[in-house]
């Protein structure tokens, strides 16, 4: 039984050759972004916990804005 992979792969081959090229670009540039993001969760993450504590801190001093996700 094919992966999921080899499924789209297949699916893919029957398309235009421009199109399949488009489609291999954003699959490229997804590939490097999530090799960067996995680089990146492996490092330590001092900095991230000092905001964290930070933002904590400055939220229960009052100097935080509730906003929503469309808002920010």
């Amino acid at each position: 039984m094919p992966s999921r992979f080899e499924k789209v792969i297949q699916q893919a081959s029957t398309l235009p050759i421009e199109v399949q090229d488009e489609i291999a670009e954003q699959w490229l540039e997804d590939i490097e972004n999530e090799m960067g993001w996995q680089k990146t969760l492996q490092q330590p993450q001092e900095r991230l916990s000092e905001l964290a504590r930070l933002a904590l801190l400055q939220s229960s001093q009052g100097k935080t804005l509730a906003k929503g996700f469309d808002e920010i």
